[in-house]
């Protein structure tokens, strides 16, 4: 089982790992249009003002733009550990054992405006990039990503669970993939689509998925799964499941 989450806009700072090496990072196939990305960005941020723009910047963030500029020569850290925000916190990956993180290592995968696709412990540094970001003198991220990394999410053998947002899923489709939404269910009844809280619903569900020892190979069977796990869910064919949370949980 494969489990595509979303990147974040924040990283965590510093790290205790070698300078970015595209080489040790995985699917190597990848590694053309990983280079022109990071030249790119490198560039970009030798002029702050077309930094701003390009990446949707203040100047409240220039520290952001510098990060860019030491891309090859920061620290790195395992991607997983990289990314911070609400699903990152749901998600938790500190706190896991080493079982558990051994097995989460195998299964999780960060899809990435500047990488493509990370493997949750291919170690890479801070940077500022998003999918919606325009680099001057290149075609949409869109356009650069789609036809190499389609590829690549297509040969993976595994059930694919793909829990990154619109923006990010828009690079690479992955045809069958199990996609899940969130709605909340009021005392009444009535359901409304979870918005800011989703990811942390969805960080807590990569969680579980991530260190269950079982090994779901369809749609079905993971529906299974998360529901002997206590989570309501429901399927109504095709590829896509429904997490249905009260709406009280939806703000914890």
């Amino acid at each position: 089982m494969l489990v595509l989450l979303p990147p974040s806009e924040t990283k965590h700072p510093g790290g205790g790992g070698a300078p970015l090496d595209l080489s040790a990072l995985g699917t190597p196939e990848l590694n053309p249009l990983r280079e022109q990305l990071v030249a790119a960005v490198v560039g970009l941020a030798a002029d702050v003002r077309a930094a701003r723009a390009a990446l949707g910047l203040s100047p409240a963030q220039d520290g952001e733009i510098a990060r860019n500029a030491a891309l090859r020569c920061s620290p790195t850290m395992p991607a997983i550990e990289r990314y911070t925000g609400v699903l990152y916190d749901a998600l938790d990956v500190r706190s896991l054992t080493r079982a558990q993180r051994r097995r989460a290592a195998g299964r999780l995968a960060v899809g990435s405006a500047l990488f493509g696709l990370l493997r949750a412990d291919d170690a890479v540094p801070a940077y500022r990039l998003s999918a919606g970001s325009s680099l001057p003198g290149l075609p949409a991220l869109r356009s650069l990503w789609k036809p190499v990394l389609t590829d690549v999410l297509a040969g993976v053998d595994d059930l694919v669970v793909d829990l990154r947002s619109g923006a990010y899923a828009e690079l690479a489709p992955v045809p069958g993939a199990v996609t899940v939404q969130v709605l909340s269910e009021r005392p009444d009844g009535t359901r409304a689509v979870v918005s800011h809280f989703n990811k942390a619903h969805k960080g807590r569900l990569a969680r579980l998925l991530a260190t269950t020892t079982a090994e779901p190979d369809s749609v079905v069977r993971l529906r299974a799964l998360l529901r002997r796990a206590g989570l309501h869910v429901e399927h109504d064919g095709g590829t896509e499941l429904t997490l249905v949370v009260p709406a009280a949980a939806v703000t914890r």
